[in-house]
């Protein structure tokens, strides 16, 4: 069965900078696509940044500049680096990955920015 674990939150100061990882484990096939979704309290899950196979990213526009998501296919691993970190960037962040056309989901992480 596949299984992603994240890894890396915690409590940091605003203006400091956390990195997140996630471990894909279980997959007999391509990973297609990797990203990052968060949902902070009382708000709706909201989708943060993707990367595909070939290394092409997008990122929402309130992380932009701030967040870099990379992957190592050999590792079956995505990293979300965040600098620059704002409170409203306190969130459990979901790690999320598309094999062969199916959803796959983390159990999340949580980040709290102290402001």
């Amino acid at each position: 069965q596949v299984q992603l674990v994240e890894s890396g939150g915690g409590l940091v100061q605003a203006g400091g900078s956390l990195r997140l990882s996630c471990v894909v484990s279980g997959s007999r096939f391509k990973i297609n696509a990797m990203a990052w979704y968060r949902q902070a309290f009382g708000k709706q899950r909201e989708w943060v940044a993707i990367i595909n196979s070939g290394g092409s990213t997008n990122y929402a526009d309130s992380v932009k500049g701030r967040f870099t998501i990379s992957r190592d296919n050999a590792k079956n691993t995505v990293y979300l680096q965040m600098n620059s970190l704002k409170p409203e960037d306190t969130a459990a962040y979901y790690c999320f990955a598309l094999i062969l056309g199916r959803d796959y989901w983390g159990q999340g992480t949580q980040v709290t920015v102290s402001s």
